[in-house]
């Protein structure tokens, strides 16, 4: 924020650096030791010689003489409105039929007879006629990105059934499966190519690749890039098209989706936007598809369907044409059709663009519902609601209800009895409220839901997830196929004109949002997120819209959304384009009036301790835990170990303690705090406990701090959680210690029960504890950024490690046996 002196030769400017911000001008530093604030400095004249200097600083406005320093002191009121709806209930208890709406990657047969896609953790194969769909592979590992030999006689899907996520086949005749790929990190999102001899990939990086048949040798064709779409293959296979962010500038990590076409031979790429500043829909299942004579793509925009000519490199020839004027999702050809998802409906539509039809689905879920008495007998019990432990006590379960507490033997005695002994405590399960569960190609597959379990979480929160996936897993969870946490969420954020993830929805067409709103009734969200370039009356519209029918609304900003009625905020200052609507400084450094706007408007933060990291060099427990080396992917468990190799940051824990101070403000101002993480862009578990622990740390009690991740979780999502009460879901754990008096101990899980269900660490580990991986291929290592990559966000990291920070980095001629538990 540059400004001229009142002579005019010279420029003062704020810079914040190594801990500190100051004003300067190019010769001296005007203003140090105070936390200024990055707005322009104004002179007045006092006289013929001399100007005095008012600035911004330490939450007050300053002016600077030559005798010294005055405050101006200042008061403002402005607006907060509490939120005043009836969230809707999710139903667990009915095990009525219901419809699957969780409906991903579908993909059509050759010969325009069949369709597989994703759902209820199975691929499943349905006439295009519509019908009952049949099973697929029937196992409970996780399976997407199904994808047709050119001759319908095979379908190539990934699933980590041999311990990370690859490519398999399967012969659509016999049944039989083999697995194709074992690429270094995972195998996603296949496409085959046209003469069937090979099939274009992503990695977990984001880099394109392919993999011959034959004789399953795989080349990288592009390096990484931020978070592209499924690839497709051009006529003559030479091109491939897939969806790829393009940025603005280096100022802000926001830009557009556009079409990226890739030429397989050389590398070379190109962009070809839809229109000028105009983004695609999402950067996944939306497009770019080419067609089966190779001379259209399609593709969504605006949430509609869009089909243009092409030539054979991909560039437009004319106008793009919309086909429809409903909500529409990941669209495949189907012959001289398209398919397509809207409203959670599987329709077609030809390419005259007559009426659409749709596609009957005969498929159907029910919840999962244990049956019969459990009693947990725990000589120590935190109900979530106390100051402290109760004791000898049994907690009685009919079904996946809490029944009732009664004193230790007083239970039914035809229950089954799980004891909690005199060195355990039975807890809550904990409640992670910010965590992106689609994130990164699915790169923890059937671990993720695994290891949060083994750590005691048994709730987790979406604010930003591919919708359809986003569903299929909130299904898959519920039905019981899919073990994990239970899932509450919403689908892609809502946004502006410039985007960033792959699941954001900018919006910028007239009646776009319509589209948007109607897509998030037809999937059942649980909240819709704004984003951070969605325009404040937007934003006003979007939350009244969203409390009429049931739904909260969380966002990056605190004001003005704290006028319109905002359930709650994310992080504590992560990405933010206003300028002025900040809840902490540059410094991290927080206010008086910022804890008086959440408590008046009773708005919940979610804090995000990014900076929490800072204490694995201290505490290296969950890093060696076998919980965590077993249900990482090795990737992801090389850059965790990485992080915790560096050396503690001073700057990071002195960021890390006043992030703690802000959150011990607003709570004595009377506001609401709840523990998020952001995972995977953080460590998926390890780093919710590592939360918990800064908390601790700088200042909070184990009880301030384990009430986060409960109760307030629990009451913020107005379910039947967060305590161990009459009425409750019955989700807790048993854990080693006392975890009010160390708060270490809330991750010494030994038992951990899910709507009534057990589990172990060692069983939720055992399918990634005991599976061998056999390599003697040479990998590849990751590829330095092309000049097309951009990752310039707030507070995230590209997961992209060293070759021989991996576990299966050898050479042809040492082949190995790699174990999990050793990884």
């Amino acid at each position: 924020s540059p400004s001229f002196t009142l002579d005019g030769k010279d420029i003062a400017f704020t810079v914040i650096e190594n801990g500190k911000a100051e004003l300067r001008t190019a010769r001296t530093i005007l203003v140090t030791g105070q936390d200024v604030f990055p707005f322009r400095a104004t002179w007045v004249a006092t006289g013929a010689a001399n100007s005095d200097m008012f600035y911004a600083a330490d939450g007050e406005i300053r002016r600077r003489t030559t005798s010294g320093t005055q405050t101006i002191a200042f008061s403002a009121v402005v607006p907060v409105a509490r939120p005043h709806y009836t969230k809707k209930a999710r139903d667990f208890d009915t095990t009525r039929l219901r419809p699957v709406v969780g409906i991903g990657t579908p993909a059509a047969s050759p010969d325009g007879k069949s369709l597989a896609f994703r759902a209820l953790n199975d691929l499943w194969l349905l006439p295009t006629t519509g019908g009952k769909p049949t099973p697929l592979i029937k196992d409970s590992f996780w399976k997407c990105d199904p994808a047709w030999s050119p001759d319908g006689k095979t379908l190539a899907y990934s699933t980590d059934r041999g311990g990370s996520l690859q490519i398999w086949l399967r012969d659509m005749a016999t049944g039989q499966t083999s697995q194709l790929t074992r690429h270094t990190g995972a195998a996603l999102s296949s496409a085959w190519s046209r003469d069937g001899r090979q099939i274009a990939f992503l990695d977990q990086t984001g880099a394109l690749h392919t993999v011959q048949l034959a004789d399953a040798t795989t080349r990288q064709i592009f390096p990484a890039i931020w978070e592209p779409g499924k690839p497709s293959w051009g006529p003559g296979d030479k091109t491939l098209a897939l969806a790829a962010f393009k940025p603005y500038s280096a100022r802000y990590r926001e830009g557009l989706s556009e079409i990226l076409t890739v030429d397989v031979a050389t590398g070379a790429a190109q962009y070809q936007p839809h229109a000028p500043h105009k983004s695609l829909g999402t950067r996944g299942d939306d497009g770019p598809v080419w067609s089966p004579d190779g001379t259209k793509l399609a593709y969504a925009f605006a949430s509609r369907l869009w089909i243009v000519p092409v030539d054979a490199q991909g560039q437009f020839q004319a106008s793009p044409r919309a086909l429809n004027t409903e909500v529409t999702d990941a669209p495949i050809w189907a012959g001289d059709s398209l398919i397509y998802l809207s409203a959670g409906k599987l329709r077609r539509v030809s390419l005259d663009g007559g009426a659409p039809t749709t596609i009957p689905l005969g498929l159907h879920w029910a919840n999962a519902k244990p049956t019969g008495k459990t009693v947990v007998r725990a000589a120590r019990l935190w109900d979530g609601r106390s100051a402290g432990l109760r004791e000898n006590l049994d907690l009685v379960i009919l079904g996946n209800r809490i029944a009732d507490t009664v004193p230790a033997g007083q239970g039914p005695a035809d229950a089954k009895l799980i004891i909690a002994n005199a060195d355990q405590t039975v807890m809550p399960g904990l409640i992670e409220m910010h965590a992106h569960r689609q994130m990164q190609g699915y790169a923890y597959g059937d671990r993720e839901g695994r290891l949060w379990l083994s750590l005691g979480v048994t709730t987790t929160r979406s604010p930003g997830s591919p919708a359809y996936h986003m569903v299929e897993d909130r299904e898959a969870l519920g039905s019981g196929a899919r073990i994990g946490p239970r899932y509450f969420a919403t689908g892609e954020a809502i946004d502006g004109s410039r985007i960033y993830y792959n699941f954001m929805r900018p919006v910028t067409e007239p009646g776009q949002m319509s589209l948007e709103l109607e897509r998030a009734q037809a999937l059942a969200y649980d909240l819709i997120k704004a984003y951070v370039r969605l325009p404040a009356a937007a934003q006003r519209d979007l939350i009244t819209w969203a409390h009429a029918h049931g739904m909260p609304v969380t966002s990056h900003y605190h004001y003005p959304s704290l006028a319109f009625g905002i359930d709650g905020m994310e992080h504590m200052g992560a990405t933010n384009r206003f300028g002025y609507s900040r809840t902490t400084s540059a410094l991290g450094i927080s206010y008086q009036d910022v804890g008086a706007l959440f408590a008046a408007a009773g708005t919940r933060l979610t804090p995000t301790l990014f900076t929490s990291g800072a204490l694995y060099a201290q505490d290296r427990s969950l890093i060696d835990d076998p919980r965590i080396k077993a249900l990482f992917p090795p990737w992801e468990y090389a850059r965790l170990a990485a992080r915790a190799d560096q050396p503690a940051s001073a700057a990071g824990l002195a960021s890390l303690a006043r992030n703690v101070a802000h959150l011990r403000t607003l709570i004595a101002a009377g506001g609401q705090v709840v523990t998020g993480t952001d995972s995977p862009i953080d460590s998926n578990g390890v780093s919710l406990h590592m939360n918990l622990r800064a908390m601790v740390k700088f200042g909070m009690t184990p009880l301030e701090a384990l009430t986060t991740a409960t109760r307030n979780a629990g009451d913020y999502l107005g379910q039947p959680l967060g305590t161990l009460e009459r009425g409750k879901l019955a989700d807790l754990s048993v854990i080693d210690g006392n975890p009010l008096n160390r708060i270490e101990n809330a991750a010494a899980v030994s038992l951990v029960m899910k709507n009534g269900e057990t589990h172990t660490p060692t069983t939720l580990m055992a399918p990634f504890s005991t599976i061998e991986h056999t390599s003697n291929l040479q990998p590849e290592p990751y590829a330095n950024p092309s000049p097309l990559w951009w990752h310039q966000a707030e507070y995230v990291e590209s997961g992209r490690a060293a070759c021989c920070a991996d576990p299966f980095c050898v050479t042809p001629s040492t082949p190995r046996v790699f174990r999990a538990t050793e990884v």
